[in-house]
């Protein structure tokens, strides 16, 4: 996406300072050179609200809307899977306990595919221990639900006197401390935006600044940047579920440090901007001093969740195996975050996307399907 032009300013500012800008990916279904037929219409919802025209990218308009058009595919709603039971081995799944509408059912198939997302996935293994799998299903590693990692993220908010008309200001990003700087040689992490707060955003945890700058002019005024850190894998960080099958997730944060430089980063930037009507004065604040908002996203704010099941060579020390299929368990594969190692310092999503396609094509050619049929299959649906 072309950036708006107060988010192209910025862009020239850091680039003319030495920084690298680039355009970061963004999964919207735009087409700026035919805007008359683009399903997206670059409105100011997009970020945090569900898009009513189809024109995100998510789970829902290209997985599960897509997914349902194929005839061997049924989707289950109002269902909840409670555990997975085992054979007498307890090498092999042979049970999917659901509960639907009240009742419960029990499903089977030669292979599963668990995919509930980093801490509701190590949960329902957990839950599924058994004689075989006292510690819980795959776990005899001991790794499941161990190393969660949810990325050091916070918002900062710069203020402005020139004020920030731009509707959708998630188009830039800046790795140039992504592995570290000349005066500091350690990753610090990834410098992008978030959607454009309004007063009612800023409402739920508002600062106290000055009591005449209200919410409605700081949001007219804000650029609201999002910061990214490595969350290091920690096996004290955690998810478990106690004895009445309440999840628990517990931790504590880490890489704090580095963190707190690329927000130093971040403010040292900003002083470099040249505003053609404020100079280097514009990012300083309405009060003649840096005004620079920053708050931690708490420990509630999971969305970049990762790392409970993770997946590596040695069943000592992971989960799953390369394919993302439980060591222990034959016909059990996990595909989600669960299973990154490391969290790296950018969402997750795309990584998640792409090592479920590669797990995907592993098990096409573990069930025998022919190139030629998939090929088949994919025109059927089309037609």
């Amino acid at each position: 996406m072309s950036h708006e032009p107060r988010i192209q300013h910025l862009a020239d500012d850091f680039a003319r300072s030495g920084l690298n800008p680039f355009h970061v990916p963004v999964g919207v279904m735009l087409d700026e050179t035919n805007p008359q037929k683009s399903r997206c219409i670059r409105c100011n919802t997009c970020d945090g609200f569900p898009c009513l025209v189809g024109a995100k990218s998510d789970a829902q308009v290209i997985c599960i809307d897509e997914a349902v058009k194929y005839p061997n595919v049924n989707l289950l709603t109002r269902s909840e899977v409670k555990r997975l039971e085992t054979d007498a081995s307890g090498r092999e799944v042979n049970g999917v306990v659901v509960e639907r509408n009240g009742s419960l059912e029990t499903y089977s198939a030669d292979m599963v595919v668990v995919s509930c997302g980093a801490i509701n996935s190590a949960a329902l293994l957990l839950r599924s221990a058994n004689d075989r799998h006292p510690r819980g299903l795959a776990n005899g590693s001991d790794t499941v639900g161990r190393h969660y990692m949810g990325h050091t993220n916070s918002v900062m908010m710069a203020i402005s006197k020139c004020p920030n008309p731009t509707i959708f200001q998630k188009t830039l990003g800046i790795n140039d401390f992504y592995f570290g700087y000349q005066d500091w040689r350690h990753p610090m992490g990834h410098i992008s935006f978030v959607g454009k707060l309004d007063a009612v955003t800023l409402r739920a945890g508002a600062p106290a600044i000055a009591p005449n700058f209200t919410l409605e002019l700081m949001a007219k005024h804000s650029l609201d940047f999002w910061l990214t850190s490595e969350d290091l894998p920690d096996p004290n960080n955690r998810v478990t579920v106690d004895r009445s099958g309440k999840i628990v997730l517990t931790y504590t944060p880490n890489n704090l440090e580095a963190h707190e430089r690329l927000q130093a980063k971040l403010k040292q930037a900003m002083k470099q901007t040249n505003c053609e009507i404020h100079g280097h004065e514009c990012h300083q604040g309405l009060f003649s001093r840096n005004l620079f908002v920053g708050q931690q996203i708490p420990l509630a704010g999971v969305a970049h969740q990762n790392g409970t099941i993770r997946f590596g060579n040695d069943p000592k020390t992971s989960a799953l195996d390369v394919n993302c299929k439980a060591h222990d368990v034959d016909n059990l594969y996990v595909v989600d975050g669960s299973f990154f190692p490391s969290s790296a310092a950018v969402n997750p999503a795309l990584t998640i996307m792409a090592n479920a396609m590669r797990v995907g094509d592993h098990l096409l050619d573990r069930m025998g399907v022919s190139q030629a049929e998939r090929v088949a299959q994919s025109l059927m649906v089309q037609v």
